[in-house]
């Protein structure tokens, strides 16, 4: 008798636990929406980072190639036209849906690749590099992650957008020296172009079809994507990429003045720290959305950011110090690259995704645009300079994001 009146109500319980493990795991579509979108997203990164070891060897060869000013503009113009138009294509996004914008995207940033590889003079590469920039798909990849994705699983999905940003440096630091040995930079714009004509076949052919969670036609208009939460979001990302830039005008000479390692052999220290970094990170990332310690994770990573940045500035003539200053850098940087994003999407209104992730987009690319800017005058003052500038935006940011809460999570279903 005892066994026939406590098996029946096992039952139940033992259905509830399993339909519970089945929410707490990536449905198919999720992992395939994310991976894919990833790749895309990780792709056009890679097209922006893998003439950056090279480019300016390269422009020793062209006219007016040692005028560093027209050097950085040409890298940087990349990010200003990212910024100018994040937010249009984020909105177009929302009204014609996000695939049809990211095929048109790819395609533009293809027409750029090609002109800036047929090109032989710096104005029309930058030319080039600015066509490239108007193919801003950026907000719609990410509003088409927050539609494909449950919110417990948002940042999992953006960890995995966050891991393919940092695959595409890497790999860039990697193949860059080689491919300009091989093909040279024209011949490293043409192979970007063929790859993004392959990804727009991918948009089409492979991307799942999701649909946007609500018609922006019947929504309100965005205003609420200027809230003062979401501008301390924007604020966040702006100031990440902003340190990212400054950074690495700096720490590449660094390597070799102060650690004696040859630019060829950068790799081999970039590659185990963020291998190692991503690997530290995702135990945070995993705590922050399960266990909702979000906003705590995140000021502790932005403090880590502050304290590398110091650490940077204290110890970067020695190898040592240089070394775990990086290695600080990467474990933050893998964290916020996933938490930044997923905070973006949660406090995103329904309909409005596309217009905020292109808002928030907008402030990435401007972080990328006055990193460079603002780091290089920093840069004419001593290497110290640009990571105390950093630094104090570091404070800044902590001020600043004291304040953000993240929005309760609805219950999984």
């Amino acid at each position: 008798m005892i066994g026939n009146t406590t098996r029946p109500s096992s039952l139940p319980k033992n259905g509830q636990a399993k339909a519970a493990a089945q929410r707490d795991k990536m449905t198919a579509l999720e992992r395939r929406a994310s991976s894919t979108l990833a790749s895309i997203y990780g792709l056009r990164m890679l097209g922006l980072f893998l003439v950056l070891p090279v480019f300016a060897l390269y422009a020793r060869t062209l006219p007016g190639g040692t005028n560093h000013r027209l050097v950085g503009l040409a890298l940087g113009i990349y990010g200003l036209t990212q910024a100018l138009l994040q937010i249009p294509f984020g909105l177009a996004s929302d009204r014609w849906g996000r695939k049809p914008v990211m095929m048109l995207g790819l395609l533009i940033f293809a027409l750029g690749s090609f002109l800036a590889g047929l090109a032989h003079t710096l104005p029309l590469i930058t030319l080039g590099r600015a066509v490239q920039g108007a193919g801003a798909i950026s907000a719609a990849i990410s509003a088409m992650i927050a539609d494909a994705t449950r919110e417990q699983h948002r940042t999992k999905a953006m960890a995995r957008v966050g891991m393919t940003i940092g695959a595409s440096f890497i790999i860039s630091l990697i193949a860059g020296p080689a491919l300009y040995r091989a093909i040279g930079v024209p011949g490293m714009f043409i192979v970007t172009g063929i790859l993004a004509i392959i990804a727009i076949l991918v948009v089409k052919f492979i991307v799942p079809d999701i649909a946007i969670h609500a018609p922006a036609l019947a929504a309100e208009p965005g205003a609420s994507v200027l809230s003062p939460a979401f501008l301390r979001l924007h604020f966040s990302i702006f100031a990440l990429n902003f340190m990212q830039v400054s950074l690495f005008l700096v720490v590449p000479l660094a390597l070799v003045d102060h650690a004696g390692i040859a630019v060829q052999h950068h790799w081999m220290v970039y590659l185990p720290l963020a291998v190692a970094g991503f690997i530290i990170a995702v135990p945070g990332i995993i705590w922050a959305e399960t266990r909702g310690l979000m906003r705590p994770i995140l000021l502790a990573t932005i403090a880590l950011l502050i304290v590398s940045m110091l650490g940077f500035a204290a110890g970067y003539r020695h190898e040592l110090g240089l070394i775990l200053a990086l290695f600080g850098f990467f474990i933050a940087f893998n964290l916020l690259e996933a938490l930044l994003p997923s905070l973006a999407s949660r406090l995103a209104p329904p309909a409005r995704k596309g217009l905020a992730m292109g808002v928030y987009n907008t402030a990435q690319s401007l972080g990328l645009f006055a990193g460079g800017a603002i780091g290089g005058l920093a840069a004419s003052y001593g290497d110290e300079a640009v990571f105390l500038v950093c630094a104090v935006l570091g404070l800044i940011w902590l001020g600043v994001a004291a304040f953000i809460q993240p929005p309760p999570r609805r219950q999984a279903g």
